[in-house]
């Protein structure tokens, strides 16, 4: 068949004064500097090839290590695709090469770690260049050549792509380098990489201003039933993340929801169904190499504009956690989350949408990481959680993780007024999120790990539900009400039915 291939193509192109060219080569995401996925499951190594049935060898320093064929593509071409199993803790450099009867390949100062996707829309595209210690970290990346970072470029696409040159091929942190790239990514490679001590890779595929739906494939946005009658939005899932789904990765952080914040409802639906669809096609795509179960954390949204309105917003904080306030949860497995919404910067020229804090969104987020992602046991990276509410007359106590966490409470957390962080909801019956029926309460005492709610603004009418910064911006810097004594993490913000 490869030599009918062959004769067909001169055939064609001879007649039209062409030469046919024999191709083998690597897939663009593989380029020198980069990182491969250790661990027993391997690492995905792909290319293209003209030669039907050929054998690929790969070998790492010299060392043969897999060898596979050339078979079909799904996208009407030839590809080679072989496992690369690195199980030591020789993470490298190493040369990988690969070879058949057309030639061979060599990519140079290859590493073995972990790689992560960064992924979302302008907080996580928000460039390293804008923090406010930017020339610090240009100069203290130097401390960290080993985490290896690789950008996409912008594209959309009304198909799924399966190949296309990145923005930024795979590079050493420099300046240069650096100076595009996400800052959230880049400060929470560094944290793992602070932490383990081996190679961390960072591929950054992302977008400003851009919805859920477009970096949904057609499967996730048809798990969410009132999505199928809306036309295909999957521009971004078929430009920018298809070409990278056979690349090996350990897990993936999202920074979105701003573009969903009208639609928080539909968000409680779209953003799990996401996540368990990428899992799914990162997975078969990747031989298996990705696990099918792969941690996925995100950024909850931070503060936005100097108002105490309950816009959109802490609607959608409630939905990225599809309701249930925390993760993980049962819809939301091996997910970890960094609350965001105590860190406002109302004086960002990039605008408030776009703060300038993201050295505590990455620290929050990789602790969540050694915990949800790592195993790592007995870390406390969560922020206190309720678990218990009593009512008694008109009182509320809430207690918070069944008693076992101790809280510190704020200057903020006594106050009253349109501005108060916990609110009741007045009515005898059952009190959406949504009703009018809302009162600021103050707290009038607290426990190690319990705070207690004065509701007497209810008057004779019983409290159906409470709700905590349920605001767009709640508080102020680091003042929000609730945070761990022993970790210093924010509470998250709830809503509770007592009914």
């Amino acid at each position: 068949m490869a030599a009918m291939a062959v004769l067909l193509c001169s055939i064609i192109l001879l007649s039209l004064g062409h030469v046919c060219e024999s191709t083998f080569t690597f897939a663009t995401s593989y380029t020198d500097h980069m990182v491969l996925q250790k661990g027993p499951r391997g690492a995905l190594i792909w290319g293209k090839s003209s030669k039907l049935g050929d054998t690929v060898h790969v070998a790492l320093n010299g060392e043969e290590v897999a060898h596979t064929n050339v078979t079909h593509d799904s996208y009407g071409g030839f590809m080679w695709m072989a496992k690369v199993v690195m199980n030591t803790d020789k993470y490298g450099p190493y040369n990988l090469t690969a070879w058949s009867s057309l030639g061979s390949l060599t990519l140079q100062d290859v590493m073995f770690g972990d790689v992560w996707v960064c992924s979302g829309q302008s907080n996580m595209q928000f460039p390293l260049k804008w923090l406010i210690n930017a020339t610090q970290e240009y100069a203290d990346a130097s401390n960290y050549v080993n985490v290896r970072v690789f950008r996409e470029r912008l594209q959309k696409s009304n198909v799924s792509l399966e190949d296309y040159r990145p923005y930024l091929p795979w590079s050493k942190p420099s300046q240069s380098s650096l100076n595009l790239f996400s800052a959230v990514c880049w400060l929470f490679g560094k944290r793992l990489s602070s932490q383990f001590g081996y190679p961390i890779g960072l591929m950054e595929t992302n977008v400003g201003g851009t919805k859920i739906e477009a970096w949904s494939s057609q499967d996730a946005l048809n798990a969410c039933t009132s999505t199928k009658s809306k036309a295909p939005s999957s521009s971004l899932w078929n430009g920018m993340v298809t070409p990278i789904l056979r690349y090996t990765i350990y897990g993936a952080i999202w920074y979105q929801g701003e573009s969903n914040a009208h639609n928080p409802d539909l968000y409680a639906c779209q953003f799990p169904a996401m996540i368990t669809d990428w899992r799914h096609k990162f997975s078969a795509a990747s031989l298996h190499t990705t696990s099918a179960s792969f941690p996925f954390g995100f950024v909850q949204l931070a503060a936005h504009r100097n108002v105490s309105a309950a816009t959109g917003f802490p609607f959608l904080r409630w939905s990225q956690t599809a309701g249930y306030g925390k993760v993980p949860n049962a819809k939301m497995p091996n997910t970890f989350m960094a609350v965001a919404m105590d860190l406002p910067d109302f004086e960002s020229p990039r605008g408030s949408i776009h703060p300038r804090y993201k050295h505590d969104v990455a620290s929050r987020l990789a602790l969540a990481a050694l915990g949800v992602a790592y195993h790592q046991p007995g870390l406390d990276y969560e922020g206190p959680y309720p678990s218990a509410y009593h009512v008694t007359g008109h009182s509320l106590n809430i207690e918070y993780d069944h008693g076992r966490s101790p809280i510190t409470l704020t200057a903020n957390a006594t106050r009253t007024g349109v501005g108060a962080e916990f609110e009741v909801c007045c009515l005898a019956r059952q009190c959406a999120a949504t009703h009018r029926y809302w009162k600021s309460v103050p707290i009038v005492s607290h426990g190690v790990s319990s705070v207690t709610l004065d509701t007497t603004k209810c008057g004779n009418v019983s409290v159906s539900a409470v709700r905590y910064a349920w605001r767009e911006s709640p508080c102020e810097f680091k003042q929000c009400a609730v945070y761990g004594r022993d970790n210093d993490l924010p509470a998250p913000p709830f809503y509770h039915s007592l009914h």
